[in-house]
């Protein structure tokens, strides 16, 4: 499930895992624990979903896929991403960071395509706006343009989320 921002990504993915009945919802970002918006962002999210749904928050994306029992939904990876390259130190120009997140990565898409269980996964589309003048959003759009593409290219369907209204690609 691709789109941008406030697209109506998170509520489309549980609409397709409604009929589930187990489901774990992973949340693979880091806490922001001193940010209002982002702790709103959340319980907005939490209020969705159904009491039965269990939460998983867990940075190790690729450990939490492998360790389901259930279907899943993972929401998102955009947020999985920025947690990584916060510890990789990839905003502060450190070296060396890049082979380590591409191994990240492909370890994500090889949990991913070898789960047995269904999986539904919200990522923000980053192909469709400028190029960002900060070098920061330049790093985030190219990578996680990458991530998006080696998902998809291991996944069943890919869906764009736009205005709320899906689009099967």
């Amino acid at each position: 499930m691709t789109g941008g921002v406030r697209s109506g990504k998170s509520a489309c993915a549980e609409g397709l895992l409604a009929a589930e009945t187990q489901v774990s919802y992973l949340a693979p970002g880091p806490p922001w624990a001193d940010d209002a918006d982002w702790n709103a962002r959340i319980e907005s999210h939490r209020a969705r979903r159904p009491a039965h749904w269990r939460t998983v928050e867990n940075t190790d994306l690729a450990g939490a896929i492998r360790a389901l029992e259930s279907a899943a939904l993972i929401d998102c990876f955009g947020t999985w991403l920025t947690g990584r390259l916060d510890a990789l130190g990839a905003w502060d120009e450190a070296a060396g960071w890049q082979g380590r997140l591409s191994a990240d990565i492909s370890g994500v898409v090889e949990a991913w395509r070898e789960c047995p269980h269904r999986l539904v996964g919200v990522t923000n589309e980053v192909g469709l706006g400028l190029v960002s003048e900060h070098r920061s959003g330049r790093i985030f759009a190219d990578w996680l343009g990458r991530f998006n593409q080696q998902v998809a290219a291991v996944s069943d369907d890919v869906i764009l989320v736009v205005a709320g209204r899906q689009l099967v690609l």
